[in-house]
Parts: C-alpha cells; structure tokens; sequence
C-alpha cells in the first residue's frame, strides 16, 4: 500500500464556528434583517444560503477529519463541539429562519420552479420543531459517535493475528470457500464480542427516537420520519412494496442460488456462499493501480466522469487508504460553499472495494452536475430516492468496463456476474432491512431477544430464504449490526432498492445506446430539484415505478442478463 498523508485544507473553514457568541451574534442580523419586497426576500434567502453553506461546509469537514482518524483526541473534540455547542444552536436558529419565511406574505409570491421544495421543506421542519427535542438529538448524536467508534476500532482474529475488520470483509468473496467461511466466522465471532455495548446503544436510540416522535405529535417514530424526510408514498406503499418483493423476486432470488449451489458443487448453499466467489484475486493492488483503473474506467464512459474524478485525486477530496482507527464502510458528502464533494472509503483491495468507490464517484458526479444550475442552490433538500439512482446507475453503466480492473476475460465475465447478482440483492435487502425498521420502531419496548427473534425470521424470508443457516442462528439474529445504516441513519434503506430499479432500466437502455443513456443521466442529474421524484426520474430516462409488475419484469430482465 502506498503510503498515505490526509490533506488538511480539502474544506474552507468558518472562524466564526469557534465563537458561540459570534456565531450567535451572526445568526440573529440574519433573522433581524427587514424584507418589504420581492427582490429583498430573495436577497435574504441568498444571504441565508451562504451562511448555510459556510458552516455546513465546515463541520462536514469537521465530521470526515474525525472519522477519517477516530484515534485524534482533537478531530474527536472538535466534532463533538459541533454537536454538542454548535448544532442546538443552528436548530433554534433555523427554525426561526423557517418561520420568518414560512410567515411571511410575501413566500407565497415566490417562483414554485424555484423555490418550490424550499418551501414544503421549512413547513415541514417547523412543524416538527419542539425545543424539547433540542437535547435528544445531542444524545442520539452521541449514541451514533459510540457505535462508529466501537466497529472504527473493531479486529478480527485471523490465523493468530489480529486483523481490522476491513481485511475480513474483503475475504468473504474469495474463491477459496474455506477461507470464505473462515472469514465469514471470524466476523461474526468479532461481533460476538461487542454484542451488548451495541445492543445497548441500540436500545437508548430507539428509546430517543420514539420520545422525539412523542414530542411531536406523533404515536412513533416510524410515522414521524415518513413526515420528517417529506416522503412522496405512503407508509403503506411501503408495506405494499415488501409484498411485493417476497412475492416476485425471493422466487427469482431462490432460482439464482440454485445455479450458483450447482457452480460451486456444493450440497448445501451457506451465508458464505451468497456472492459468486469466482473471482480469484482482487481487482488492484494498491491504492494509486486502484485509483488509475477507476479513472479510467470513468473516463472511457464520458469524458465528465473522467475530469471529474482527476479533479478530485488533484485536489485531495479522496480518502480511500484501508487503515486502522479509521471508520468503516464509504460515504460521499458535498463541500457546498467549496462546491466540491469528498469521497471516503475503507476496504481493504476486493471486488467490493471497487464498486464501492464508483458508487460513491456517482453520488460526486451528481453533486457537481447539481452545482451546474442554479434552481440547485437554494438550501438544496437531499433526497436518498434521487441521490441513490445516480450512484447505483454509475455502478451499472461501467459493467462493460470492468475488463479494465479484470483483465482475463473469465474473471470479467465473473465480475459483471457478480455486480448484476449484487444488483438483485439491493432490490431485496434493503426492503428485510425496512420491514425490520418498522418493526423496530413501531415495538419500541422490545426485548433483545425478541429483536434478534424478528430479525432472524425476516433475513430467512428475503435474503436468507435459500441458505442453509443451520447451526447460524445466533450469528444470523445480529446481523443488523454491522450495517451503521440502522444506527445513524434510520429508514434510510427502501430508497436503495427503488433506486436500483430505475438503474437497471438505465442499463437496458445503455446496452442498446449507450450515448443516450449517458447524456439522460447527466441530464436528470442537473434536473430541477423542485420537482417530484417522479419528474426527475423521467427526465433521466425512467421511471419511478416500485408496482409489482415493475419488479416482475426487473427480475425477469436480471435473471436474462446472468444468463
């Protein structure tokens, strides 16, 4: 591995987050500013976005340095000042920010096309304020920090050594099934160990999560964060869709296993038999063969891609170095007063490793060609349904230049098998992942045992469903807990799998005119945001559609490709 030195000047600094009477003070000359006109409600709402987007750049920036090294007392004293100091003050602020705009007659003057989402965003927000939740947040904050630093710091046993967690990860696609297994054991065995620390955080996150739902008027959490992040569907879309999903893919899902058990001469189909396992080695072999390959890749798509990555490596906004003491798993956040995005990833070199580096070059890509309109830039809401369409579908439209990581022609075709295999387990997990979560949140006095009860019984109705786990259980009933998405990030899941559904028809239309695929992706990407998803979705070519005849036919479509 080559040897690695994190820049310290990739974000721009905001002095004034330091001084939380300055901040103070810089907040309420906002608030205090006088609109009487059209051309002044839009000044203020400008001088808001740049306020907006120099401290959120900032304590981004404050957020990646800690994660990108959990072991610097500093980083992690500075993070925790945000969240702590920082953070109930901006909540207090923007929410009197939300209620000058949202009261004032003139809002309802302003360009729909413009300032449309703006608008039902900050009506939402300040109507799911309570200064009692103000507190709650810092400690579910708190919580999230415990987890990431528990799996940052989390080793695995392996032949008498102690690995990081990453290392092992990157084993479970070996072609070797003994070392598969070994892997895979190890994990579990390392999770095993810290069971109760995240059983425990888990419990207190679920206890904040359902108090801040109470405060706001809410029965639970499950039917305030349907509210909270302006969710176009309904929760019992949602319900419909997993049916859906057990009713049209798990058959397809089955099916699949069946030739994979055949491919591998195996009696019995284990959990660490789901990949392909065909591949024989890792696609790279250190980090800069990583990074040309990527960017080649990129740029024998669209020449964009391509600059924009070499832009990024030029600049410093990669983290992508496996190391101890660093978080686990990928993200990709945007820098917005820089106008940059910054990509972080830690695995060790696997088939993994690279896609999920061009998945999050995807969700980069999106933010740049957000940046090129200007609807884009006022206080820009993220929706995960619109940002996870771009990131699985950059995955999919660099499926026919995969030769350039796997250079023989079988391993290729192993690897473009195995990206079209993940492709139908994201349109399957993330929906086990979502009926759990609405389990979890809708009990929320739930004993452990019965959480791991549930969890265990849904894996074994989606993912699980042609594996043997006998003998797994226990191991199996904790499975959630390697996936921060349940921690940090709850319901954030089903939008994968709806994702991946308009990446796939994004594929058949590439395979038959990869021109225009390309140029509908760029052009969706830089879409209005103030139109529905379903808008956005079209003007990228497909169509927002998780119906039961959708998946039918996607799971008609996969089952083709693989053959």
């Amino acid at each position: 591995m080559t040897s690695f030195t994190f820049p310290t000047d990739y974000y721009q600094e905001c002095t004034y987050l330091q001084d939380s009477q300055q901040l103070e003070k810089t907040l309420q000359e906002v608030l205090a500013i006088e609109i009487n006109s059209i051309s002044e409600l839009e000044a203020w709402l400008q001088t808001e976005q740049y306020i907006y987007d120099e401290i959120t750049e900032a304590m981004t920036g404050h957020q990646i340095d800690f994660l990108c090294d959990m072991t610097n007392l500093s980083k992690q004293q500075q993070y925790e000042y945000d969240q702590q100091v920082v953070q109930p003050l901006l909540t207090t602020y923007y929410a009197l920010f939300d209620q000058k705009i949202c009261d004032h007659p003139l809002t309802s003057q302003l360009n729909d096309s413009k300032y449309g989402l703006m608008r039902r965003v900050r009506q939402t927000q300040l109507q799911l304020f309570c200064t009692e939740n103000i507190p709650l947040v810092i400690q579910e904050q708190e919580h999230i920090t415990a987890y990431r630093q528990l799996i940052g710091h989390l080793t695995v046993e392996w032949e008498g050594e102690m690995k990081p967690y990453a290392f092992a990860q990157a084993q479970v696609d070996h072609g070797d099934r003994t070392i598969r297994e070994q892997a895979w054991r190890a994990i579990q065995q390392a999770f095993q160990q810290i069971e109760p620390q995240i059983h425990i955080i888990m419990d207190q996150l679920i206890q904040l999560r359902h108090q801040i739902a109470i405060n706001a008027g809410f029965a639970n959490y499950r039917d305030y964060i349907f509210v909270y992040k302006n969710r176009e569907y309904r929760i019992q879309d949602c319900l419909d869709y997993q049916q859906s999903v057990a009713t049209y893919l798990v058959p397809a899902w089955d099916r699949l296993a069946k030739v994979l058990q055949q491919q591998l001469a195996i009696e019995s189909y284990r959990p660490w038999d789901i990949g392909l396992c065909a591949m024989q080695g890792a696609p790279f072999e250190d980090q800069d063969q990583w990074l040309d390959r990527v960017e080649q890749m990129l740029s024998e798509t669209d020449t964009y891609f391509g600059e924009r990555f070499q832009h990024m490596r030029a600049k410093g906004l990669l983290d992508v170095d496996n190391r101890q003491g660093k978080s686990a798993g990928a993200f990709c956040d945007p820098l917005p007063r820089s106008q940059e995005s910054f990509i972080f990833s830690n695995f060790s070199p696997s088939f993994v490793a690279l896609i999920a580096l061009i998945h999050e070059v995807g969700h980069a890509i999106h933010n740049y060609l957000k940046l090129e309109s200007e609807e884009s830039m006022q206080l820009y809401h993220h929706r995960e349904e619109i940002a996870e369409l771009y990131s699985h579908s950059m995955e999919l439209l660099l499926l026919d230049k995969l030769s350039i990581a796997y250079a023989d022609e079988q391993e290729c075709r192993h690897a473009q098998r195995e990206l079209l295999h993940r492709a139908m387990m994201m349109l399957i997990k993330p929906l086990s992942s979502d009926q759990f979560q609405h389990w979890m949140y809708t009990h929320p006095n739930h004993t452990h045992a019965e959480r791991q009860a549930e969890y265990l019984r849904i894996c074994q109705s989606y993912i699980y469903h042609p594996v043997d786990i006998q003998g797994l259980e226990s191991e199996i009933s904790i499975g959630w807990m390697s996936s921060a998405h349940y921690i940090a990030y709850p319901f954030y899941n089903i939008e994968y799998a709806m994702a991946q559904l308009g990446a796939l028809q994004l594929l058949d239309k590439y395979q038959q005119n990869p021109s225009q695929a390309i140029s509908e992706y760029k052009q969706g990407a830089r879409s209005n945001p103030n139109q529905s998803i379903s808008q956005i979705y079209k003007q990228t070519g497909v169509q927002f559609d998780f119906s039961s005849t959708s998946l039918q036919q996607t799971a008609e479509m996969i089952e083709r490709l693989l053959k």
